[in-house]
């Protein structure tokens, strides 16, 4: 009995560990799937306004504007010196205040490039600003952060703040993708270095998906408020649009191939109807503003600083190169940014004819002629022959949320709840794509940096590739927007309400040798959700385009 009895103790121990191991293993297991479903798990979006049967009269266009500040204080963050002048923060060698106590250099981290890129000071400021248009019984908001990028489940947070009292039916948002502002993606902050011992020729900063949420927290109440007050702030507008080429020389380069670019500079200008003073120009152009390059120490907006001042105040007015200001609001809303589209390897030179600034220039010179070029084409286009007034801005609304699949760094990182909250089965990530229109005017949005040939056209399947399928992205996404007769101006809003990061046509990825070009691999796909991205966000925007020209044709 003595035996039988110690067996049973034995097995009851041997249980009760078993339960803890597995209990043990279940928690944290549970904990992970909450954390990576994100706050806004059950979050859908099928939306299409005027909804059928609604009372869609059409009313006077009515416009409203608001901004505020984000600049970081320089002030709220410990301040250092670089003394090796390498602009990185080098523990050892550079030298800190610790003011918070926590043993750790807690500086203004700015975004893009790459991690440890601690800020020195402030250059210009950043704003979050926002219009308000409502007609025929449609409220719509637009919203351009200075941000690198905003992630899908804080713009929602930002939708379930809003005064519902307002009636604001769809509210969108874009960020310009500056690559010299704080980060907001948790990709450049609170990196830790890492050496292995000393046997690495390079020390590795690492990012560990963080970043200042305070300001972060301060970037969404100045969203919720612009929103709110722009909305408060709505009086009856005409509305005048015009759309042009900028030059490709001087002002862009395609970093990947095959090089599709699109320079196509949209703008829509509104004015009081009693007096035709400006109330906002909206502006909408496809360029990576990193003008500035990575070895820049400084917070900036880079050229949507220069051009929003440009079109708003005027470039040099008394000199036979400028041109006079329109006045008002300017919004920049970034555009097609996939490819690379960028201005790093562009010589530019200053509207005066007399500077010039090389490629390899990365001056705050070389910046602002380059956001002043492009504001004078606004303003010549906007004050010329060509603009056109929008004379019946009807408002009609189509978003959408997708789950689209997800590969790489973003699947992970969002399966362990680092960042882009929000995993689905099958490695899927929630985002959304819109289509917007007013009047004759057509806008689709996507969640990042998109092909321009997915848009324009010339997607190719060329030998090499990793997926042996035709092109997908077909047909090009303008063929549909500007399908409607009543359509004379059409554009893409890129990194809108969150940032997935490149969009490349799936028969363009190109990860596995043999590679396409020179057998050399290109850069792109590291930076992209997957091979499955492109062609779901093309395939959800031509579908809202037909569903937003049916709902826009019954507005009577």
């Amino acid at each position: 009995m003595a035996i039988e009895g110690s067996f049973f103790v034995r097995h009851k121990i041997f249980t009760a560990i078993l339960l803890i191991v597995l209990v043990l293993l279940l928690i944290p297991t549970i904990l992970l799937r909450q954390w990576s479903r994100g706050p806004h798990y059950d979050y859908e979006l099928d939306l299409v306004l005027p909804a059928p049967g609604a009372d869609a009269a059409v009313n006077d266009l009515q416009v409203g504007v608001a901004k505020l500040d984000i600049t970081p204080k320089m002030e709220d963050y410990e301040p250092w010196t670089d003394v090796n002048n390498n602009t990185k923060f080098d523990p050892g060698v550079d030298t800190y205040e610790d003011l918070n106590g926590n043993g750790r250099f807690d500086g203004i981290w700015i975004a893009g490039f790459s991690t440890n890129r601690p800020a020195k000071g402030i250059h210009d400021p950043q704003w979050v600003r926002t219009i308000a248009l409502r007609n025929n019984g449609v409220t719509l908001v637009l919203v351009t952060i200075d941000a690198i990028g905003i992630y899908h489940d804080e713009f929602v947070t930002i939708r379930k703040s809003i005064d519902p009292s307002l009636n604001i039916d769809h509210i969108a948002f874009s960020s310009t993708h500056c690559h010299e502002v704080i980060d907001t993606m948790k990709i450049w902050s609170f990196w830790k270095r890492i050496d292995l011992w000393n046997k690495l020729e390079k020390p590795l900063d690492v990012p560990l998906f963080g970043y200042d949420g305070t300001h972060m927290a301060m970037i969404r109440e100045a969203i919720k408020n612009t929103v709110e007050k722009a909305v408060h702030n709505m009086m009856p507008a005409d509305m005048y649009c015009a759309q042009v080429k900028t030059p490709v020389e001087g002002y862009m380069d395609d970093s990947r191939k095959p090089q599709v670019i699109d320079s196509r500079l949209s703008l829509m200008r509104f004015t009081l109807r009693d007096t035709q003073k400006t109330i906002a120009t909206f502006a909408n152009w496809g360029n990576h503003p990193e003008t500035l390059g990575g070895d820049n120490s400084y917070i900036s907006s880079d050229f949507p600083h220069y051009l929003r001042e440009g079109i708003e105040n005027g470039v040099d007015p008394d000199q036979p190169y400028g041109v006079e200001g329109v006045g008002g609001m300017c919004l920049y809303f970034q555009g097609m940014v996939g490819g690379l589209i960028n201005q790093l390897h562009t010589a530019i030179t200053h509207p005066d004819g007399k500077q010039h600034f090389v490629a390899r220039d990365r001056s705050f010179e070389k910046t602002q002629a380059l956001g002043y070029n492009v504001a004078i084409h606004a303003c010549k286009a906007l004050q010329g022959d060509t603009v056109w007034k929008n004379e019946n801005p009807r408002i009609a609304v189509a978003a959408r949320t997708i789950k689209i699949p997800t590969q790489g760094l973003l699947k992970w990182a969002i399966r362990l709840g680092l960042m882009h909250t929000g995993y689905y089965p099958g490695s899927k990530a929630k985002t959304e794509v819109n289509a917007i229109r007013i009047g004759n005017v057509m806008i689709v949005t996507v969640p990042g940096e998109i092909y321009p040939e997915v848009v324009e056209g010339g997607v190719v399947a060329l030998e090499g590739r990793d997926f042996q399928v035709p092109p997908q992205e077909v047909p090009p996404l303008r063929s549909v927007m500007e399908a409607d007769e009543g359509v004379r101006m059409a554009f893409v809003i890129g990194l809108a309400n969150d940032e997935i990061g490149y969009m490349v046509p799936k028969s363009q990825w190109d990860v596995e040798p043999p590679f396409v070009y020179n057998n050399k691999k290109q850069y792109g796909e590291e930076n992209s959700g997957g091979p499955e991205v492109a062609t779901s966000v093309h395939h959800t925007g031509m579908d809202l385009v037909k569903e937003v020209n049916a709902a826009y044709a019954k507005i009577k």
